[in-house]
């Protein structure tokens, strides 16, 4: 696995498989990490938003993080979304609903008490009828394997 952490870029990996971790990062715990270490034994390069140290003192850090998340997004053959019980996660929820409507990969996982879990459902189903909705992250670990071979 090759961790891309905001705000790093790395060159020469524009040919290989590569998952975004999209969710929640602000008042949750930090399920990246677990998606992290399940991954460590894949090919994967991981484009992992959530900073280990974020500046809330630079004006300047919002605009990077989010144009680096709007670049790695792109970049990445897949995309993984979780929305944990502790945030609405209203820039992920946005995120699913703009990728939603493309053809990429996408791994769909909500905490059984998110408050807007039907809401995810509902949606996804309308538009990506054949996403399986996870309830946990190791059910999305498991869809990630699959989708891995």
């Amino acid at each position: 696995m090759i961790n891309v952490e905001a705000p790093d870029r790395v060159a020469g990996i524009a040919d290989k498989r590569s998952i975004f971790l999209a969710g929640g990062i602000m008042g949750c715990p930090d399920w990246h990490r677990e998606a992290m270490q399940a991954l460590e034994t894949t090919e994967l390069v991981v484009f992992n938003p959530r900073r280990r140290n974020f500046p809330m003192d630079d004006p300047n850090a919002s605009y990077q993080q989010i144009l680096w998340e709007h670049e790695h997004l792109r970049q990445a053959t897949a995309i993984w979304f979780w929305f944990p019980k502790e945030t609405l996660c209203p820039i992920a929820l946005y995120e699913l609903g703009a990728w939603s409507m493309t053809t990429k990969p996408l791994f769909v996982g909500v905490h059984p008490e998110y408050q807007r879990r039907v809401d995810v459902e509902i949606q996804t189903k309308l538009v990506r009828p054949e996403l399986a909705i996870c309830y946990s992250i190791p059910e999305l670990l498991n869809q990630v394997g699959i989708w891995l071979g």
